[in-house]
């Protein structure tokens, strides 16, 4: 912020100080406030992410396999139910068939009542390189839900239904802990069941994380690795404009605390309200007024003489 200084004459200055001390208004601060935030939140939704590590018998090549399935962020909605994915030098060139569902929709929307994610799964099966007959994990339904209400505390949550079948056995997944499955010559998983996660502004929610280790030995693949996450939704509260702060009251005359100088008496001041100055305006006074009497008495002694 510019500004302008601007200075007096010292004699101006003792003369006026105690009057202009008490007669100024406080200085007002520039600008009304700081701008306002994200009005209308966030959130974001996806069906099935992976990132998984594909390794070659010929372990000369590791091929990533990074894929998304309804991945969205408000406002948007998606539905698709397939994924296939090519990757060099697996399964002899072929599409690999990630994802099929019966459903696979992903939604996200966003405004000034809040945030508000979602996303649905159902009848899906889910495929990795070297494995094209066995299915890593089958699952009927699972869903996700992320809510940041304006004013509320944000909520997450996931439901997993009807059976789960990872690497072809049937399992029963628990909230107490990852559940593991492992099947000799083919692999091992580590699920874990709806996981969430809220703080005062977010909230977040996965149905399934999977950890992956399989080692098929088929199709040129030699070892698949990494994490698998089915029905993912997150969100954000909106944040409320900021407001401007208060402009300070001005300052009523004679009512702010006065300073008593050293050697002077503190009730006079108390009476009159004056302020630090007064003292040197007063002495100049006194010795105007005492020049001047002077004068007078020797301009009558010279008349009378």
């Amino acid at each position: 912020m510019n500004s302008n200084t601007f200075r007096l004459p010292a004699a101006v200055l003792l003369a006026t100080g105690a009057v202009a001390l008490l007669a100024a208004p406080p200085a007002l601060a520039a600008g009304g406030g700081s701008g306002g935030g994200n009005a209308q939140g966030t959130s974001g939704a996806v069906v099935l992410r992976t990132g998984l590590d594909v390794s070659l018998l010929n372990n000369a090549v590791h091929v990533p396999l990074e894929a998304t399935l309804n991945q969205v962020s408000a406002p948007a909605t998606a539905e698709k139910t397939a994924l296939t994915v090519t990757l060099d030098g697996v399964e002899r060139g072929q599409p690999v068939s990630v994802l099929k569902a019966d459903v696979a929709t992903a939604k996200a929307t966003a405004d000034a009542d809040g945030a508000r994610a979602e996303a649905n799964l159902a009848h899906a099966r889910v495929h990795v390189p070297g494995l094209p007959a066995l299915s890593l994990i089958e699952v009927e339904k699972v869903t996700s839900k992320a809510d940041c209400r304006t004013g509320k505390t944000p909520a997450a949550g996931s439901n997993v239904l009807g059976t789960v079948t990872a690497l072809g056995k049937k399992v029963t997944l628990t909230a107490g802990g990852p559940t593991k499955v492992e099947v000799p010559g083919v692999g091992r998983l580590s699920l874990e069941l709806s996981g969430t996660q809220t703080t005062s502004t977010t909230a977040a929610a996965a149905a399934l994380r999977l950890k992956v280790t399989v080692n098929p030995l088929d199709l040129n693949v030699a070892k698949v690795e990494g994490e698998v996450v089915l029905a993912e939704a997150h969100c954000e509260s909106p944040k409320p404009d900021a407001k401007p702060a208060p402009e300070p009251a001005a300052a009523k005359p004679g009512v702010k605390p006065q300073t008593v100088p050293a050697g002077s008496t503190p009730g006079n001041l108390a009476e009159t309200g004056a302020g630090p100055a007064t003292p040197w305006v007063a002495g100049g006074a006194l010795l105007l007024l005492g020049a001047g009497a002077g004068a007078l008495v020797l301009t009558r002694r010279r008349r009378s003489s």
